[in-house]
């Protein structure tokens, strides 16, 4: 089976398949006071479970993202939803799943046709408990932190709170049906440093629990209960694999140089401060982007202040007198912030999201930014805005920075007083007017997800237009060449933070282009560094010049 790699590597192991979905025939129970015992003892499995997960999400990534299992715990103590249950079970003498299932059923339809958005979203949290005590009753493994050491786990698709159960030393890899390269399950593969394949259309229904797997994820393809000529061949790949990977960990402590002597940085993207380990067993020379945005999602309410200084404060003290460049939030497109109740859009990725949001509610932009700024006494941070597409909204943008570094100077509270600003550049509108946007910033990133798909007007997201998504088109390269260009005119540096910056593939026509600052996912660093160093500036250009007159 083929699909899209997005995170490398070999791994051979026992699928185990991640069911979402509750479908289970009604069945007359032979003891219905039995199964109100199976279901009483299932239900406590399930808030010893999530007890345990909310505990470690919250020591891992911290409290905010540890809130929505307090609404799982909640729900199973619920003095409605339970009850019913048992009702089910007493009435109609149905087993415990099927009361389970029918129960979850209308719960869910009652919230989805609720018109509050927030309240809408509550209908994946009465499946995902659901699911839970179904799985306890069938003796099955739901939190992904407990499954087998060796598992390779197949979904359809892996929600953020699916990943923040995931236990790296017991899943050797991931394949999906959905996902794309710039998706948030393969960004965050390519973060945990697990081989992944998504994209794959149907492995869910191609795969059993128990099947062994190969993944090979370097050439994005699957296969399923290999014969044993396979089997070794690919144990021996994976052996091979593994010890390129260790080769390249020894160039961690060096810089990344050409071999005629030009130095370009090479940076981390990390999501939550427990990234910056990686960032740094990687050789990561700083984090040129935390995305912010996961302090928002799942939780129930907006962070605070204080919880977004102590988790910004975390990582920039982890990197030490490496720089850290923390985006402000950037949601909307594929990235849903329930509880904000942000109404649902034909063209999510083209309206209110990111920099919009925020200078539309300068409450929550001003906390944030204050939160920054104040991390900002406790190492080198810099400030970046996401999707600018017009100077103005630059000018507004420090217009509200300036207010929060006033409050914060008349109160007394410590920042960096020569703080770096910067803009994300992902609209062709910003890359053709990086002349003007130059000299209202300290650098440009270059998101180049956002970029090629703007460009090339292709849903990034969407499996049937996928094959025209391409960073290498000459259109988008030409906008990225344009950038670097009027950035070096007015004395800034040029960052790229997209997925591009990690494709070693890409690395030859960067650096031919003058980019300064590669970012991605830590994983990739070895292996972009290990193409710098083996490149010079001449046969960089050679590859750039070629790619922008691809005919």
């Amino acid at each position: 089976m083929r699909g899209i790699k997005v995170s490398p590597g070999i791994a051979i192991g026992q699928a185990y398949l991640l069911q979402k979905e509750l479908k289970i025939e009604k069945t007359t129970a032979k003891d219905p006071k039995n199964e109100l015992a199976r279901l009483d003892k299932a239900i406590s499995e399930s808030e010893v479970q999530l007890k345990r997960v909310r505990e470690r999400v919250a020591k891992e990534t911290g409290e905010g993202a540890a809130t929505i299992f307090d609404a799982h715990i909640m729900m199973l103590n619920d003095p409605e939803f339970i009850p019913e249950i048992q009702s089910h079970i007493k009435d109609e003498g149905v087993t415990a799943e099927y009361a389970v299932q029918e129960t979850v059923n209308k719960y869910q339809g009652i919230f989805s046709d609720m018109q509050n958005e927030y309240l809408k979203e509550r209908a994946d949290d009465v499946k995902d408990v659901g699911n839970r005590v179904v799985s306890n009753l069938r003796g099955q493994i739901h939190d992904l932190s407990e499954l087998p050491s060796g598992t390779i786990l197949i979904a359809s698709e892996l929600s953020p709170s699916d990943t923040a159960q995931m236990d790296k030393s017991r899943i050797e890899a991931f394949l999906t049906d959905q996902g794309g390269k710039t998706s948030h399950t393969a960004i965050i593969a390519r973060t945990l440093e697990i081989p992944a394949i998504v994209g794959m259309g149907n492995v869910t229904s191609q795969i059993k629990d128990g099947d062994m797997v190969i993944v090979d994820a370097n050439q994005g393809e699957a296969f399923v209960n290999p014969d044993n000529d396979l089997l070794n061949d690919y144990m021996k790949k994976r052996e091979d694999y593994n010890n390129f990977r260790r080769r390249l960990k020894s160039l961690n402590t060096l810089p990344a140089v050409t071999s005629d002597g030009r130095k370009v940085e090479l940076e981390s993207n990390i999501g939550k401060p427990k990234d910056v380990d990686a960032a740094l067993a990687n050789g990561a020379e700083g984090v040129g982007l935390y995305r912010t945005e996961f302090l928002y999602m799942d939780r129930n309410n907006l962070p605070t202040e204080e919880v977004q200084f102590e988790a910004y404060k975390k990582a920039v003290t982890s990197m030490g007198s490496r720089r850290v460049t923390i985006r402000t939030l950037d949601i909307g497109g594929d990235k849903e912030i329930a509880y904000l109740g942000l109404d649902k859009e034909l063209n999510p990725f083209l309206g209110w999201r990111a920099i919009r949001f925020c200078l539309d509610n300068p409450d929550i932009f001003k906390t944030q930014l204050r939160a920054i700024l104040r991390a900002s006494a406790y190492g080198k941070v810099s400030i970046m805005y996401p999707m600018i597409s017009d100077v103005n909204e630059v000018r507004r943008a420090n217009k509200y920075l300036d207010e929060a570094k006033n409050e914060l100077m008349q109160q007394g509270i410590p920042y960096d007083l020569d703080i770096e600003v910067g803009i994300m550049v992902e609209i062709p509108s910003a890359a053709l007017t990086a002349d003007i946007l130059a000299k209202e910033v300290d650098f440009f990133s270059i998101g180049t997800n956002d970029l090629a798909q703007y460009t090339l007007a292709v849903d990034r997201g969407n499996q049937r237009v996928k094959s025209y998504y391409n960073y290498f088109q000459p259109g988008v390269l030409r906008l990225i060449k344009n950038c670097i260009k009027e950035a070096h005119k007015n004395g800034i540096y040029t960052a790229m933070c997209g997925e591009m910056a990690g494709d070693p593939e890409a690395t030859k026509i960067l650096l031919g282009l003058g980019l300064d600052v590669f970012s991605m996912s830590a994983s990739s660093i070895p292996l972009v560094k290990d193409v710098i160093r083996n490149t010079t500036i001449e046969e960089a250009k050679k590859a750039a010049e070629k790619a922008l007159a691809y005919k």
